[in-house]
């Protein structure tokens, strides 16, 4: 078979082989320590934590988590404190001058910023610890039994040393997978855990549809679920063209400005947010229910309404100011992440331009105007995507923990990453003359 052949030829590059046996030996080591109880938590009476972890917003964390905070594992926390940091980062790194004189000095400067991210992680770890740890016995419902050696200062000091140092070691992991293995390492961690739960929820839903004699349907829901894969897949590879035309360079170094020069095209992205914006977005869909349920409005009508509504995640005002969250804060992101006046100085040092439009501040302008008018079907587009979960619920009472992969978060980033790691095995194999994952595989000959 033509696949079969493709993976022989990935097998033969001994660099290639290398990194991806680092990678799954670096990523089972992620899973392991993801089932590792933290000491003085008797594993056997964690059933409340576990069974509160099924659904809901808790669901969704221990799904990113891959199991670890149902199993109050050494791994409890993630890579999620990570994520926040270099979102905050970057997010600072708009404001403050200091930042901004960093991300203009090259690798130096990524250096630094690599560094704060990293204490900053740190600093939420140290918040977020504490707090996981008091949830125990009060938000999940661990009976006391199940801490053997008692919830006093110790056992806070000893779990929260190891919590953080969980965190911190998972950090380790996706960076040596970026630096030696194969795919950016921290979002494979995300993926794989990601992935660990997927089996668990299907057979879940699965076996309650066996029950119910709805085999059909179980089939239903699979073809469902590719046709979301596939929009899925559009979504993050979708870019628009826009034609780009380069001077053609004469002997003496200087340019001939006609139209017979090289034509290429520069690609802009219909989602350049990627999933950020759905991050943001359900970082920011926790407050209400806080609010709600805060002391000030926990007793009144608005404040029982909005600890109601905002605490399930599948209902009609969640997914509503959900989908509007994700459309601003795609404009918000896009326009800070994609450099039109960068793109527009870079074009004209290198004797490039868009037909009819003058180099310099016009370009600029018309790609800022091609940008905002894309990422308009590009928002929605994304919006509906999360939001599918809770329309697939509603529609066709598909089971909470199963629903979350038919769209949001967890979808896109298992294909966003699939995609950046095929992408690059590829590479791989085209510079050693072979052809990609996706051709036949033969070995070409390489140009004398």
């Amino acid at each position: 078979m033509k696949f079969i052949e493709t993976l022989k030829n990935v097998w033969k590059i001994e660099e290639l082989r290398n990194r991806i046996i680092l990678t799954l030996g670096l990523l089972l080591v992620y899973r392991f320590g993801a089932q590792v109880v933290l000491p003085g938590i008797d594993a056997a009476q964690l059933e409340n934590l576990q069974s509160n972890t099924e659904s809901g917003l808790l669901g969704l964390l221990n799904a990113f988590t891959g199991g670890a905070f149902a199993n109050a594992s050494v791994f409890a926390l993630g890579i999620m404190p990570y994520i926040s940091a270099s979102i905050v980062v970057q997010l600072m790194g708009i404001a403050i001058p200091y930042l901004q004189k960093l991300q203009k000095e090259g690798a130096s400067g990524q250096k630094k910023i690599t560094q704060i991210t990293r204490w900053l992680t740190i600093a939420i770890c140290l918040v977020q610890a504490p707090g996981y740890l008091a949830s125990l016995p009060t938000a999940f419902g661990i009976p006391q039994s199940a801490f053997l050696l008692g919830t006093g200062g110790l056992f806070y000091f000893s779990s929260i040393v190891i919590l953080v140092t969980g965190c911190i070691f998972a950090m380790w992991l996706g960076e040596k997978i970026t630096d030696k293995g194969i795919g950016n390492g921290i979002s494979l961690l995300i993926m794989v855990g990601i992935i660990a739960t997927l089996p668990k929820a299907f057979l879940q839903n699965a076996s309650s549809r066996l029950e119910g004699n709805n085999v059909m349907l179980i089939l239903f829901e699979l073809v469902i679920w590719l046709v979301i894969i596939l929009a899925s897949v559009m979504l993050v590879m979708a870019v628009r063209k826009i034609a780009v035309q380069y001077a053609r360079r004469t002997a003496s170094g200087g340019y001939e400005k006609n139209v017979m020069g090289s034509r290429q095209f520069l690609p802009l992205k219909l989602n350049a947010s990627g999933v950020m914006p759905i991050i943001f977005a359900q970082a920011i869909m926790f407050v209400p229910s806080l609010i709600g349920q805060s002391s000030f409005l926990k007793d009144t009508g608005a404040g029982q309404w909005m600890s109601t509504n905002f605490a399930d995640i599948f209902g009609f005002w969640y997914n509503l100011v959900f989908a509007l969250l994700i459309i601003v804060f795609t404009y918000f992101y896009t326009a800070i992440t994609v450099p039109t006046n960068k793109m527009a100085d870079d074009l004209k040092r290198s004797g490039g331009f868009i037909p009819g439009i003058r180099p310099g501040s016009e370009t600029s302008e018309y790609l800022d105007k091609i940008m905002s008018q894309i990422t308009l079907p590009g928002s929605i587009f994304l919006a509906l995507i999360a939001v599918f979960p809770a329309i697939i619920v509603k529609l066709m009472n598909v089971q909470s923990g199963w629903a979350l992969f038919f769209g949001g978060t967890s979808l896109l980033i298992m294909v966003g990453v699939a995609i950046d790691t095929m992408q690059q095995v590829n590479s791989y194999l085209l510079n050693r003359h072979y052809d990609g994952l996706m051709k036949t595989g033969k070995n070409r000959k390489a140009v004398a």
